[in-house]
């Protein structure tokens, strides 16, 4: 099964007040497993940079103004996001921003029914507990001291990680091994004994009460009061 896992920077909260998606991250899971195929892109977005929203990602106007527009590149993105679920953290703000800009370029806006939200997971699996990115990936002992600042693609590069585990990516694979050592176990023929074998005979060793056992036994049961097992109407 192919998935998406993918993140947005962008220039602010809302794309409804004119904020603008300025960045881009996808990584491609098959089978649960990272490809190595990757889509990453900048953007102008066409109006100024906010400060508070380049204190979060580093992105200046300065370094986007030479970038592509995004409907210069729209192509290329429905091409490889294709038809495969989208998993991103907080993904109705993605999606949002995503569907935003595919209406500015003429484009369907993507099926809300695709959307895999990471935060609605954790919220399930942990309640009560941070469920931002950098806490889950300390829960889930992911390495993510290099992580400066926000970032398109390496945020879904972490987020990919964190989605194999929140799914069970390590247990499915120790669950595979250890079913499979039983299956070989199981079927791996019984060694016979030796026919030069110096091991002495022994007999069977009796596992049955002795009359001596089972008469101590019915005196112990009878200084019982009401035992459950017996019937007692």
């Amino acid at each position: 099964m192919r998935e998406i896992i993918f993140d947005t920077e962008t220039t602010g909260f809302d794309p409804r007040t004119g904020d603008r998606l300025v960045e881009i991250g996808c990584v491609e899971l098959v089978d649960r497993r990272e490809t190595g195929v990757t889509f990453h892109a900048y953007f102008n977005p066409e109006r100024d940079m906010p400060a508070a929203a380049e204190a979060v990602h580093g992105l200046s106007i300065q370094f986007l103004s030479d970038k592509p527009l995004f409907a210069t590149r729209v192509d290329e993105l429905i091409e490889f996001l294709g038809d495969a679920p989208l998993i991103a953290h907080n993904a109705v703000f993605d999606f949002g921003f995503v569907n935003a800009e595919l209406a500015r370029a003429g484009r369907a806006a993507l099926d809300m029914a695709r959307m895999c939200c990471t935060v609605q997971m954790a919220r399930k699996l942990h309640p009560g507990a941070k469920h931002s990115l950098d806490a889950l990936c300390t829960r889930y002992g992911i390495d993510r001291s290099h992580r400066v600042k926000h970032g398109a693609l390496l945020d879904a590069e972490l987020l990919a990680h964190l989605y194999i585990e929140m799914t069970g990516g390590r247990q499915i694979g120790l669950g595979l091994a250890a079913a499979a050592a039983g299956a070989a176990a199981s079927t791996a023929p019984v060694p016979a004994a030796s026919a030069g074998s110096d091991r002495p005979f022994r007999e069977p060793r009796p596992h049955m009460a002795s009359a001596a056992e089972l008469a101590r036994h019915a005196e112990f049961v009878a200084g019982l009061n009401q035992p459950l097992w017996l019937d007692t109407v």
